[in-house]
C-alpha cells in the first residue's frame, strides 16, 4: 500500500513538472505587445480624451498593443513621421491629408477612422459688433491665427452662402493673440477651431450670449474633421493590431461620453498648467458638436459617407488646385473598422 501510494505520489509530481513545464513554454512564446507611436498633430487638448482614457482603462493594453503618445507642430508635420514610418500612426485634420495626397510622390497614406464626424471649423464673432448670422461678415475685420486650417476653406462656404471675400478683411496674427484681440474688440471676429476659440473666448470673460458661433459645417461646409491615418507599411504588416487599436480607441470614446469629467481630468493631467474645468468645457463641446453628431449615431463612429466624403474634396478644389484630384477611396480605407453594431453609441 506504501509502495503504491509512494508511485502516485511521484505520478503526480511528473505530472506537474510536465504542465509546469509546458506553462513556461506557452509563456515564453507569447508575442510581445505590438509598440505603436501615434503623433498629435497639435498640442494636447480635451479633444484627444478618448485616446487617454482607452490607455488609463487598459483597453489598448487587453489587445496587445503598447501605445505611445507624441505631437508635432501642425498636420503636415505628422504626416510626414507617418510617410516615413516615424509613427504608426497619427491623428491629423482629414482635410490636409488631401492636400496631402496630391502630390505627385505622397506615399498612399490613408485614414482609417475619423475621429470628429464635423470639422471644428467655425467663425467665433462678437454679436456686439453686429454679427449674428454668417451673412454679417460683411464689410467686418476677422483675425485669422497663422497656418489656420479654417480659413483654408472660407473661399468655399462664402461662395456657397453668397457672401463677397472681397467684402470680409482677413488680419494674420499668431495664435496666441487671436482671442486676446478680438475680447478687446480690435477685430470683429476670429477664425478657428470653434471648441478652442469660443472656450476660450468665454474663460477670458467675453459673456457667452455675446458670441456668435458660426460653425461652418452649419452652413453647408461637407467636412469631416480630425481623423486617425496609418503608416502604409504598418498596415500592411499589422494589420490585426490596427484593428485592434480602433477597437480600443471605440471602447475610449464610450467611455469618454459616459464619464465626460473623468475623461477631462485625465487629458488636464497630460497638459502643462492645465486648467481642468477649461478642458471640461472643451470636451463637452467637442462630444455634442464634433464626434456624437447625428450622423454617428445614425451610423456609428469611425467611419464615412463616400458621397459625402467626395463632396467635402470638391469644397476643397474650389480653393485649391489638384494635380490629380483624390477620390474617396484614396483617402479612406475602412477595412480595420469592427461591424456597424460594435460602432453604435447613444
Amino acid at each position: 500500500m506504501v509502495g503504491f501510494k509512494t508511485i502516485v505520489t511521484h505520478g503526480l509530481l511528473v505530472l506537474a513538472i510536465v504542465l509546469a513545464a509546458r506553462h513556461v513554454d506557452a509563456a515564453e512564446t507569447v508575442a510581445p505587445p505590438v509598440a505603436i507611436h501615434v503623433t498629435f498633430d497639435r498640442p494636447v487638448d480635451a479633444s484627444m480624451a478618448p485616446f487617454f482614457m482607452a490607455a488609463k482603462d487598459g483597453k489598448f493594453g487587453a489587445e496587445y498593443l503598447n501605445v505611445s503618445f507624441n505631437s508635432a507642430a501642425g498636420s503636415p508635420e505628422a504626416l510626414a513621421r507617418v510617410a516615413t514610418g516615424n509613427s504608426e500612426l497619427a491623428l491629423v485634420d482629414i482635410n490636409e491629408l488631401i492636400r496631402f495626397r496630391d502630390k505627385a510622390d505622397a506615399p498612399p497614406v490613408k485614414a482609417v477612422f475619423v475621429l470628429f464626424n464635423r470639422a471644428p471649423y467655425a467663425i467665433v464673432a462678437r454679436k456686439s459688433r453686429g454679427i449674428h448670422l454668417l451673412s454679417d461678415l460683411d464689410g467686418k475685420a476677422v483675425g485669422v491665427a497663422d497656418s489656420d486650417l479654417s480659413i483654408r476653406l472660407w473661399p468655399a462656404l462664402a461662395r456657397q452662402n453668397g457672401i463677397d471675400v472681397s467684402h470680409v478683411k482677413f488680419f494674420k496674427m499668431s495664435a496666441a493673440v487671436r482671442e486676446p484681440v478680438l475680447s478687446a474688440g480690435q477685430v470683429d471676429a476670429v477664425a478657428g477651431f470653434s471648441y478652442l476659440s469660443a472656450v476660450n473666448l468665454r474663460d477670458r470673460g467675453v459673456p457667452a450670449d455675446d458670441l456668435a458661433v458660426l460653425r461652418y459645417a452649419d452652413y453647408g461646409c461637407e467636412a469631416y474633421g480630425f481623423a486617425v491615418v496609418s503608416s502604409p507599411a504598418f498596415a500592411t504588416a499589422k494589420p490585426d493590431a490596427l484593428k485592434g487599436f480602433v477597437r480600443a480607441l471605440i471602447a475610449g470614446i464610450t467611455t469618454t461620453a459616459k464619464e465626460p469629467a473623468r475623461a477631462a481630468d485625465e487629458a488636464a493631467g497630460r497638459i502643462d498648467d492645465s486648467d481642468r474645468d477649461l478642458e471640461l468645457a472643451r470636451l463637452r463641446t467637442v462630444l455634442a458638436d464634433n464626434i456624437l453628431t447625428d450622423e454617428v449615431r445614425r451610423n456609428g463612429l469611425g467611419g464615412v459617407d463616400p458621397a459625402r466624403l467626395e463632396r467635402s474634396i470638391d469644397q476643397i478644389a474650389e480653393d485649391f488646385r489638384f494635380h490629380k484630384r483624390p477620390a474617396a477611396g484614396d483617402i479612406f480605407d475602412g477595412r480595420f473598422l469592427p461591424p456597424v453594431e460594435s460602432r453604435l453609441i447613444n
